[in-house]
């Protein structure tokens, strides 16, 4: 058992699968950015991408099953070639989906993608995109120089074309701290966030998630070059919350890789933590690697969730989930 495990068996808690509710696809790695707290190492220069040929394979599961949210991450999704096709696809289903992309916001000011805009609100998708700030020296600082001056414009392009105004428009920020701690209360952020972003710049957005950043990948890297990786290890551990246990992504989500890979988040992927396949562990096969096509949804929910300390993550002050606070 290990120390996370622990400490949710001497709560009481019980970390348990159900159905699940989102497909979480992490389409790559290519990004336009280089952020500081990325846990996916994302950046221009990453070749990892999903293909068609995945893109079908995955579709023509979810299309078998009632799984009504699909959200999709990286890198920056709308920079995957297919990015296109594969909403379209989703869209020709016959049953309705809500789509979620966790847009970098900036991408809709480089050359080539001057169609996301427009084409996000043919087709109703839900935005998700980082704003770890409303001053620009703090956000400039995490995701890189003029990226605030940079999202400012493509939100206001958003709102003008009905995103966070009209219903089936919804716009939605991220909060990440801009160092070792954890994120401030959600419900008060939100306040200073709205009143800010209309009075100073006339944008207006639906909801913000304040989400945890976690010691992995690039981020990791970051503590450890400033000796704080142990220090804020130790403060996740510390503040261990056992009510968020039973509202975490990991309960009612899938997450597939752009290889269609299957993880409990997109946090176990990059740790390489996946799933095997229940019907190859007895077998000689050298990749016993579970594949979401291969996925039997009426034993799912017997499957283990995989956890390790950085779990501590998601369930530190109140809690941290793709969707914000938890708890």
């Amino acid at each position: 058992m290990n120390i996370f495990d622990q400490a949710v068996a001497e709560s009481g808690e019980v970390l348990k699968r159900l159905s699940p509710e989102i497909l979480q696809i992490n389409v790559g790695k290519l990004c336009n950015l280089t952020c500081l707290h990325c846990h996916v190492n994302a950046g221009p220069k990453r070749k990892e991408i999903i293909t068609r040929e995945t893109i079908d394979k995955i579709l023509d599961w979810l299309e078998t099953t009632d799984i009504k949210t699909i959200d999709l991450t990286g890198g920056t999704p709308e920079m995957v070639p297919d990015f296109q096709y594969m909403i379209e696809r989703i869209r020709g289903f016959e049953q309705w989906r809500d789509i979620i992309t966790r847009l970098n916001a900036t991408i809709i000011n480089e050359p080539g993608y001057e169609w996301i805009p427009e084409f996000h609100k043919k087709h109703k998708i839900i935005i998700i995109a980082s704003m770890p700030c409303y001053s620009p020296d703090n956000v400039n600082e995490q995701r890189g120089e003029g990226v605030f001056d940079s999202s400012i414009k493509a939100f206001q392009q958003l709102n003008s074309l009905g995103y966070a105004q009209e219903p089936d428009l919804k716009m939605h920020f991220v909060y990440n701290p801009n160092g070792a701690f954890l994120p401030p209360s959600q419900e008060t952020l939100t306040i200073d966030y709205k009143q800010a972003m209309k009075e100073h710049f006339g944008i207006l957005f639906n909801d913000l998630y304040c989400i945890t950043n976690m010691p992995i990948a690039r981020f990791a890297s970051y503590l450890k070059r400033n000796g704080e990786l142990e220090k804020y290890y130790d403060l996740l551990v510390q503040s261990f919350n056992s009510k968020t246990v039973s509202g975490l992504m990991c309960t009612n989500t899938i997450n597939v890789s752009w290889l269609g890979e299957v993880f409990d988040c997109d946090f176990n992927q990059m740790l390489k933590l996946g799933l095997e396949n229940p019907d190859e562990l007895e077998s000689k096969a050298e990749d016993k690697s579970l594949y979401l096509w291969d996925i039997n949804l009426q034993k799912w929910t017997d499957i283990a969730i995989r956890t390790a300390k950085h779990c501590f993550g998601c369930t530190a002050g109140s809690g941290s989930s793709c969707g914000g606070e938890v708890a």
